[in-house]
């Protein structure tokens, strides 16, 4: 099956366990259609580069699932007519990578960076 990355925005004034409660639902919404979520991460509040919806703060959240193309069409459908769910990207990779994602990683473990110019 298609391997995808999903990361999805959802209001500022929900509380944490309420966000993570939006990955479980949509992770049963694939579920039922013949997906499965093989990874999922709560990235927390982080603000926004401009307002969307009056809003400049965000819960993110990011999926990394196995699902046939249906099943993404309908939880992306499904995503878009939440009222708590602001904004939705899914990207189809070829492979998910190994460990945790870029915003998850300290800035230690990340790799060299090339030098800054003078």
């Amino acid at each position: 099956m298609p391997l995808y990355e999903h990361v999805f925005i959802a209001r500022q004034d929900l509380s944490n366990a309420q966000a993570e409660g939006l990955v479980e639902h949509f992770g049963t919404v694939l579920s039922d259609n013949g997906g499965k979520v093989v990874e999922s991460e709560y990235w927390g509040v982080k603000t926004m580069a401009y307002k969307i919806n009056k809003n400049r703060k965000g819960h993110y959240s990011f999926l990394r699932t196995d699902a046939p193309s249906d099943a993404v069409q309908e939880m992306e459908r499904l995503m878009r007519l939440h009222d708590d769910v602001m904004r939705v990207l899914t990207i189809k990779v070829d492979e998910h990578a190994e460990g945790p994602s870029v915003q998850m990683q300290k800035r230690d473990e990340r790799e060299d960076r090339r030098p800054r110019r003078n």
